[in-house]
Parts: structure tokens; sequence; C-alpha cells
């Protein structure tokens, strides 16, 4: 029960989440082929194009968690030899206290009997959503999956790519749209602005659309009936 509740904030935050991994995927890929190194005493992530050492991109990193098919548990940065020096896994902890998520409060917290017949991938899978629970709980963004030797040290990213604007994110939505299946959309819509820090207004009591606006534009959603979004219209505005 307590992996769910970690799926259960990934989820809340999945639309926010999904728009910050694509703009981290774009980043890295005008790099072309490239290689990362994390330096966790200078908490810093690099990305570095194979054809010219030069092109280089900078991350403030923040270790989260290690999720180890070894042990088959998750361990948490603040019970890590590394600690967590920026307090950010601790304010993740505290909110576990307040809300009763046990998997935040427990330092490790063990695979559940069941992963399937191939660890590696539920591994991968499970990664993903602890880095979409921390996005929910810190706001921070986006995240990194690190593969180390099959473990994954799942880092909280900053300063590596542009805040999230309503202009740039419609870009993107109908290719998102397309490939991601959210749980609840409307929830999903709120959580975006929210976290994206754009202005949400409800169509009706009824909560049958949202317009999310920053100083980029707007982005009105209309959901159907089984609350799932319907359509995205957009409404920019003039760039001087």
């Amino acid at each position: 029960m307590s992996i769910e509740a970690l799926q259960s904030l990934a989820d809340r935050a999945a639309l926010f989440t999904a728009l910050r991994q694509d703009q981290l995927h774009s980043a890295t890929d005008a790099l072309g082929p490239h290689r990362w190194d994390v330096d966790l005493a200078a908490g810093t992530l690099t990305f570095t194009s194979d054809a010219d050492d030069t092109r280089t991109l900078v991350a403030r990193a923040h270790l989260v968690a290690s999720v180890a098919p070894g042990p088959r548990s998750l361990m948490w940065a603040w019970a890590l030899p590394q600690g967590d020096p920026s307090g950010v896994v601790t304010r993740m902890r505290e909110y576990g206290e307040q809300h009763g998520v046990t998997a935040l409060t427990a330092a490790e917290v063990p695979f559940p009997a069941d992963t399937g017949d191939d660890l590696d991938a539920w591994v991968d899978r499970f990664s993903h959503a602890v880095g979409g629970a921390a996005v929910e709980i810190t706001g921070l963004s986006p995240y990194y999956p690190a593969n180390v030797n099959r473990t994954r040290a799942v880092l909280l990213l900053e300063g590596l790519v542009e805040p999230l604007t309503v202009a740039a994110a419609l870009i993107a939505l109908p290719r998102i749209l397309s490939e991601l299946s959210l749980t609840d959309a409307r929830t999903s819509v709120w959580d975006l602005a929210r976290l994206a820090g754009w202005r949400l207004d409800w169509a009706d009591a009824d909560f049958t659309g949202a317009t999310v606006t920053d100083s980029t534009g707007s982005a009105s959603f209309r959901f159907d009936e089984f609350a799932r979004i319907a359509g995205v219209e957009a409404h920019l505005s003039p760039q001087g």
C-alpha cells in the first residue's frame, strides 16, 4: 500500500511532470549523443556532448532516493551516507508525517512481493513514480533517474530548463496528451497550474472546463462527461 501512495502522488502531478520531462529531453537531445556525470558532493549533474566536451548542461542536483534491485528496496536520501544537505527530501518526509504517508517516513521501503518477471523494468517504472512524487511535493523539476549498475539514483534538478510557460506547454500538449494516460484529468490540470505558477479559473460550478493563464497566454481545457480532457483552445499573448 505504501508504494501505491507514491504512485498516487505522482499521478496528481502527471501532466506537469510530463511537460517538464519533455523540456529536459529536448535540452539533452540538442547535445546529440551525450553522457552524464553526477557529483553529489558538489550537488551537480552535468550532461556532456560526446562530440564536443565544451558543450555541457549543468544542473543543481538533489538526490531523492536510491531504488535498488539487489536489496529490493528504496532508500531515501536522508537515510543514505550522503544525507540530504539541501533538506529537499527532508521536506518530503515531513509531508509524509503530516499526511500519514508511511512510504515517505520510513528510511527504507521494501519492494512488493510481486514485481513481475522483469525486475529491471519494474525498477524503472517505480523510479519514475518516485520522481513524480518528489515533483508533486517539492515543486522542483524535472527529475532524472540515473542508472548506476541497475540501481536508479533519482535526482531532482534545478536550473537546467526554463520555467514552464503556457505558450511552451501549448506546443507540446497535443503530443503529450496523446501519449499520457491521466487518472484524474481535472486534478492534473489544476496541479499543472499550481506547480507552474499559473492562474487557473474554472469554467463553472460543475468544473466542465478550466482556463490556465500566464503572461504568455492562456489555455482553455474542456472536460467530457467522464472528466477526460476533450479539447484545449489556445489564446497566446502578443509578444513585443
